[in-house]
């Protein structure tokens, strides 16, 4: 009877994998009470395959999940539209509660059948029993049989807690439940005295601000955190975790951030390979609709590193809802768990972004700047001006104070903070991070990125001789007219390496450095030319085009 209870209860199973050979190995361990044996693979590689009594009882609980999310997006509509009409009254409202209450008892029979179609399957008896052994005992033996099924992220077990580092638990200078540090922006009007009136004045704003935020700004500022994109995108993100498990032996991790939220987690290991890089660490930071199942970690995958993939909170198997302190959370303890539990090293871990994610690249950056390089993907400086752009005019106002209040992606603010090497990959296609139009190259974002980090890191270069020069040749939207700009000024490279290399060697590599303060302005401006070709690379794409394993590459230092 407690097995048929944990049928009825226990998580949806989506696909048993094939077991590697090196996994099925013989342990000289002992078999323990809460061990579980498997049935040889050749049985197991295939979707699991529920019985006809499962399945369609899956299908109707499903349709009811997608028609209550359906509801849940509509329901102001719909409230004002019962209003309007008179339906909410109490006598009307009472007899909607009954038919309402009765349809919740005919889906828990269904859950009920759903459950006897489960417990009449040995597969699923057999996956329900090495659940319930790895939550009484996480065992490598019992967390390695786990491994090997695809279900419900929200039943895996924690495998690393935010506290778990030693280091965490004696400082008191570490992230507290509220959340990790963030850079904070300043008042709108600075100098302005905070009193009552003021706060009462202003608390019309703050609660529309709030309202837009956690409504409709969320959810168009993270598509991917939509339960009905997640819904149709079940397919193939199911197929990319089978590749990435199967093929690449990527081992899943559930990891719990400060805030309590659960970041779901995909680790492959090539430190045992002949490649160099494998033993390099690249911890990938997907877009706004990016999952690691299908997202930007393929790039580093093929070019031979290490990879750690994590999804956003409220994207796939990770609970919570994606707002920038959510964000670092979950950014914070998967840096954590890269370095405590997977044996890395801060100067062996690369971050990688794309598109939104350099905004937890960014946070990354400067919260451990140890980390030995940033490469960022079609990304940009601030939100605000692309919020503007999609926005209408009339509410530049509302945008840019709902932005800075509670969607605040600084990630120039947070780069500068940063002293390591820093890459940048411009898309001249790109059609999301431009404020015109794809083909206005110097709409891109990622040129104010690149300026604002060259104006704090060289401030003396990019004065305005340097300034100018690089937005001449960031107006290049080829290689061919890129290399025609930086011909023209005639940039003597080795003077510059040489230039930048006394200075280091003088001054020390911190950042800002007043390199070029008593250099004339033929030699600003080569020099501002050569670091503005080291920090950017020029990629002929759209902003959705993967990148090629070829031009993923490490970031340039002294």
């Amino acid at each position: 009877m407690a097995k048929l209870l944990s049928c009825v209860l226990g998580p949806r199973l989506y696909k048993i994998y094939r077991e590697r050979d090196s996994e099925r190995a013989p342990s000289s361990v002992p078999e323990t009470p809460t061990s579980v044996t498997t049935p040889p693979s050749s049985s197991w590689d295939t979707y699991y395959q529920p019985r006809a009594l499962e399945k369609h009882a899956d299908s109707i609980l499903a349709l009811a999940s997608v028609f209550w999310s359906i509801s849940y997006y509509s329901s102001p509509f719909a409230f004002f539209y019962l209003y309007r009409k008179g339906y909410l009254s109490l006598s009307k409202v009472v007899p909607f509660s009954h038919y309402a209450g009765t349809l919740l008892l005919l889906l828990a029979g269904v859950a009920c059948l759903r459950g006897i179609g489960r417990w009449t399957n040995p597969q699923y008896r057999q996956f329900i029993t090495i659940l319930e052994a790895t939550h009484r005992n996480q065992s490598a033996e019992n967390k390695r049989q786990l491994a090997n099924y695809n279900f419900d992220f929200k039943s895996w077990p924690v495998d690393f807690h935010w506290e778990e580092p030693s280091s965490r638990k004696e400082s008191r200078g570490g992230p507290s439940r509220q959340g990790v540090a963030l850079l904070r922006p300043e008042p709108l009007h600075r100098g302005t005295a905070d009193t009552l009136l003021n706060r009462v004045k202003k608390l019309p704003c703050q609660i529309t601000s709030y309202l837009v935020a956690h409504t409709l700004g969320r959810r168009m500022l993270y598509p991917g955190s939509v339960y009905l994109l997640q819904k149709a995108l079940m397919p193939v993100l199911l197929q990319g975790q089978a590749r990435l498990v199967e093929e690449c032996n990527g081992r899943r991790a559930k990891l719990l951030a400060c805030d309590g939220n659960e970041i779901d987690t995909m680790f492959v290991d090539r430190r045992g390979t002949a490649e160099p890089q494998g033993q390099k660490l690249v911890i990938c930071c997907e877009g706004n609709a990016g999952f690691y199942e299908v997202g930007c970690i393929s790039t580093p995958l093929e070019a031979g590193y290490s990879v750690l993939g994590w999804n956003h909170p409220g994207f796939a198997g990770s609970t919570g809802v994606p707002f920038p302190q959510n964000e670092a959370n979950a950014m914070d303890v998967v840096v954590q768990f890269a370095i405590h539990r997977l044996g890395f090293q801060p100067q062996d871990i690369i971050i990688y972004a794309w598109s939104i994610g350099g905004f937890t690249a960014t946070w990354a950056a400067m919260s451990y700047p140890d980390i030995s390089a940033v490469i960022l993907d079609a990304s940009f400086d601030d939100l605000v001006p692309l919020a503007l752009k999609v926005m209408p005019d009339s509410w530049r106002g509302l945008v840019t104070r709902t932005v800075r209040q509670h969607l605040n992606l600084n990630n120039a603010e947070q780069l500068c903070r940063y002293q390591g090497p820093v890459l940048l990959i411009r898309r001249t296609k790109d059609e999301i991070i431009t404020t015109t139009v794809p083909e206005d190259i110097m709409s891109n974002r990622g040129n104010d990125l690149l300026l604002k980090l060259l104006q704090y890191r060289y401030p003396r270069v990019m004065a305005e001789e340097g300034l100018r020069v690089v937005r001449q040749w960031l107006e290049a939207s080829s290689q061919l007219e890129e290399a025609s700009i930086y011909s023209r000024w005639e940039v003597e490279e080795d003077w510059c390496l040489s230039v930048l290399r006394s200075y280091q060697a003088e001054n020390g590599p911190d950042f800002p450095w007043s390199v070029g303060e008593d250099m004339d302005a033929d030699g600003r401006q080569q020099l501002a030319l050569f670091l503005a070709q080291k920090h950017l690379y020029n990629f002929e794409a759209t902003h959705c085009t993967p990148l090629p394993a070829q031009n993923f590459q490490m970031p340039w230092h002294l």
